[in-house]
């Protein structure tokens, strides 16, 4: 089992930078594939990126893809998601999941962090 703490959200301007964390508390992150997903207030949630747990292959919907960047670091036991030039429509929380290897096609994600809120604004 795996716990997960998003850390790094934040208020920032349109056309601005954050860089999110998706660490383990407890349990190893390379075990398992990590996706990024968001939820705004009155929308669904969407998936926007997964990196896999071998080879750290990435992948990213339409609306970010160009813009955010998946990495994960096992030495560190954390996935980061650096976003790039934000826009107001990015605006949500933020959550990381983690699931079997295979989770960024089959999206069987197991355990889920608590979410960070971005905010998009100027």
């Amino acid at each position: 089992q795996v716990q997960l703490v998003e850390s790094g959200g934040g208020l920032v301007q349109p056309g601005g930078s954050l860089r999110l964390s998706c660490a383990a508390s407890r349990g190893f992150l390379g075990y398992y594939a990590i996706g990024w997903f968001r939820q705004a207030p009155g929308k669904e949630r969407e998936w926007i990126s997964c990196v896999t747990a071998s080879s750290g292959s990435t992948y990213y919907s339409d609306s970010v893809k160009g813009r955010f960047t998946i990495s994960r670091d096992n030495a560190k036991n954390t996935v980061y998601l650096q976003m790039n030039s934000l826009k107001p429509g990015d605006t949500a929380v933020y959550l990381c999941a983690a699931g079997v290897p295979g989770a960024c096609r089959s999206k069987e994600y197991r355990y889920w962090g608590q979410g960070t809120q971005v905010t998009v604004s100027s």
